[in-house]
């Protein structure tokens, strides 16, 4: 595998959601930063030595409401 992308949300509570595309991969934290390492860390959780992605990509959606 050479790319794992993950679906970057705002949380309702604050804080960000993180889910993978294509593996079921979930995780949250409260800042930026720590988003990066807790995906890091699901990832190696995830797979076996040496199978895991070459990269990860994280995809930011963002919803925003403006009045009609």
């Amino acid at each position: 595998m050479d790319e794992l992308i993950f679906i970057v949300e705002e949380a309702p509570e604050g804080g960000y959601t993180a889910r993978a595309v294509g593996e079921s991969i979930f995780t949250e934290a409260d800042e930026m930063e720590g988003l990066h390492e807790m995906v890091r860390d699901a990832v190696r959780c995830h797979f076996d030595e040496g199978t895991g992605p070459k990269m990860i990509r994280l995809h930011f959606v963002r919803d925003e409401v403006i009045a009609a």
